[in-house]
């Protein structure tokens, strides 16, 4: 295969990209919803009524003045407008952790499968033992099919997630998530690119594995499996320590900084510097982290996720070991 050839392969993520957004459009529709559903987790039934309707959408806070104009206007009592205002409201929220349940599902399916097959893959790869084997004549270094399926469809899922991320429910680190997808398709790109194909492997691997814990521990939160969820976030905590800010700085960090060899010292700089920007992103999240930990000890406190959406859709965790970065 050519230069060319090899490179111009990093395009194949783009429509793969649009094959997972139908899988997850199907699979939500078809399997997480009505599991939601069932668990309780659906928007509340809301009369229909025109005028009211019309009223909500100008603005989702009225004050006494707007019910009894309100209440004229549709026929009905104060107090029916606004019960119905407080049932609009809690339809929107209970519509919110639906969205967000069956979003959670479908990434705690993809983290599963993906780490599995990786860590499959990877068990006898030379350099999942020693890292040095990564820079081993890098230029002529072959993709194996189980390898170039490890590469491309990580790279069409942070595509998806790039994407229907402006679609999904808003995240107070909306534009850090962002960030986060940005680099990694970059990084991910470029070590192809660069034929850093080895690193990045072990790069996707100890990032996969804490995310199994956190989508796990979020589905758990919105089932209100509270023990099951507790285990989740403390199994979480641990791997997100011991891999984002343990193996990924320690290890992969440190060997692409001082034993990377034979690459140019354009892409020798580009690539550690995305990397060293990840890090960045983990040392803030988990600054998060440890202000929710310590605030949640603290008697008499509404312990909520704060990196969830805004207060406004009531989306309070009740444990005090439940930390939901990307509820």
């Amino acid at each position: 295969m050519s230069l060319v050839q090899h490179d111009l392969q990093i395009l194949y993520p783009l429509p793969m990209a649009l094959v997972m957004g139908l899988l997850r459009y199907l699979f939500e529709k078809y399997i997480l919803t009505p599991l939601a559903k069932r668990l309780g987790i659906k928007p509340l039934p809301v009369t229909k009524n025109q005028v009211l309707e019309n009223a909500f959408k100008a603005s989702e806070d009225w004050n006494r003045k707007q019910i009894l104009q309100i209440s004229i206007k549709s026929n009905m009592s104060e107090r029916d407008v606004e019960r119905w205002l407080r049932l609009r409201k809690n339809s929107i929220k209970k519509h919110s952790k639906l969205d967000k349940f069956c979003e959670n599902c479908w990434k705690l399916l993809y983290y599963t499968m993906i780490f599995s097959y990786g860590f499959v893959v990877m068990w006898n790869k030379p350099w999942f033992w020693d890292i040095s084997k990564c820079w081993d004549d890098i230029h002529n270094q072959i993709v194996t099919t189980d390898i170039w399926l490890y590469y491309m469809v990580p790279l069409s899922f942070y595509w998806s997630l790039l994407v229907t991320q402006f679609f999904d429910v808003k995240r107070k680190d909306f534009w850090e998530m962002f960030a986060h997808h940005v680099i990694t398709i970059v990084l991910m790109s470029l070590s192809w690119i660069f034929r850093f194909i080895r690193i990045g492997t072990l790069v996707l691997l100890v990032h996969d594995f804490s995310d199994i814990f956190l989508e796990a521990a979020k589905v758990t939160h919105y089932a209100k499996l509270n023990k099951l969820r507790d285990i989740c976030f403390g199994m979480f905590a641990v791997s997100w320590l011991v891999t984002r800010l343990g193996i990924y700085p320690l290890w992969i960090i440190w060997d692409c900084i001082v034993d990377e060899s034979g690459a140019s010292p354009a892409a020798y700089y580009t690539f550690n510097s995305l990397l060293i920007m990840l890090l960045i992103l983990h040392c803030f999240w988990t600054c998060l982290l440890g202000k929710f930990i310590m605030i949640s000890f603290i008697p008499g406190k509404m312990n909520k996720d704060i990196r969830s959406g805004s207060e406004s859709e009531g989306d309070h965790v009740k444990s005090k070991y439940f930390f939901g970065l990307e509820v």
